[in-house]
């Protein structure tokens, strides 16, 4: 059994919610925890940057939001009418020292101890990599959940150079789980991770894909419809999933790449027709973010986008 030994606070909380770091005092609704590692690569340095982005965006909080109290135009009311009244920022995941197994069976044991509870869940990355150890936790919720991706890259390695929970493999590893109902990919582009093998692995499996140019063509009706109805959904969001000219604090930056205008209506649709359980962002490099953390800033935006519809259309069918 895994000891919850409390997590890192971090550098100041998201959206100024309350800090609670020890484990057994979560209650909440709604938690925000940062994961700042995956299973390292040989030839990446570690920690790498995107290990910065939980508190990079902590820090831009007052950028996104002026308050809870202020008109949110992409939620259409005051975001404090509509988050539920239990909101906790539940720090970030420290490194011990230990071997990555270690980190992450801590990383799993935490996110299970949230959704055990009931708790919506938001993950603030990390490389791409933090997402293995979420889907790990999945099976705490007892019932199946459709992931929703977004990114450049299809993310579908089985292995690198031996590394099978490193940034290139998290959706090659929800396949794997019997409680993944299936996924939709979306914004794929330009090359990377895929070979023809992981492509040919990715459509044996079911997965709907949609490259960027499909999105731009189809819209987001096309998405949508791949979507079983009233399902569990999880979101994860590749900050390179967009385009550079909006998120330019990336690694893997890509042209042609998806838009906010049209990333957070299809979030707000996702969250308010869908139960959703959760989501991450990741990939966030703030090192690359120089345009007045304009890549912290949509990484912020996004998620208040997911938790006000989320929560608005639970008030409204209460």
């Amino acid at each position: 059994m895994t000891t919850l030994l409390p997590t890192a606070m971090p550098v100041r909380p998201f959206l100024d919610w309350p800090v609670v770091t020890d484990p057994a005092q979560w209650q909440a609704d709604v938690a925000l925890i940062g994961i700042q590692h995956s299973e390292p690569y040989a030839h990446d340095p570690f920690p790498n940057d995107q290990a910065q982005a939980p508190d990079a965006i902590r820090l831009a909080s007052t950028q996104f939001s002026d308050g809870r109290d202020h008109w949110d135009f992409d939620i259409g009311a005051e975001l404090d009418s509509v988050l539920p009244p239990r909101c906790l920022d539940c720090g970030n995941v420290a490194w011990t020292g230990d071997s990555y197994d270690h980190y992450s069976a801590s990383v799993t044991a935490r996110l299970r101890h949230l959704w055990r509870r009931g708790t919506q869940l938001f993950v603030l990355g990390g490389d791409h990599g933090v997402t293995i150890p979420v889907l790990d936790a999945m099976d705490a919720l007892g019932e199946p959940v459709f992931v929703v991706h977004i990114d450049a890259h299809l993310d579908w390695r089985e292995d690198v150079r031996g590394v099978r929970r490193g940034y290139s493999s998290p959706l090659r590893w929800a396949s794997t789980k019997p409680y993944v109902s299936g996924m939709t990919q979306i914004g794929l582009r330009a090359t990377g991770s895929a070979r023809r093998a992981e492509v040919e692995a990715a459509l044996a499996y079911g997965s709907h894909l949609f490259t960027a140019h499909d999105f731009h063509r189809l819209g987001s009706e096309a998405v949508l419809a791949t979507l079983p109805a009233g399902a569990n959904v999880y979101i994860t969001i590749d900050a390179d999933g967009l385009d550079p000219t909006e998120m330019p604090g990336v690694m893997g930056p890509a042209p042609g790449g998806l838009y906010f205008r049209q990333v957070a209506p299809l979030v707000r649709r996702i969250a308010s027709t869908h139960r959703l359980v959760g989501m991450d962002i990741v990939e966030v490099a703030p090192r690359y973010d120089f345009a007045n953390r304009i890549t912290c800033i949509t990484a912020g935006r996004l998620l208040l986008n997911a938790i006000g519809a989320s929560w608005r259309a639970h008030r409204q069918a209460d």
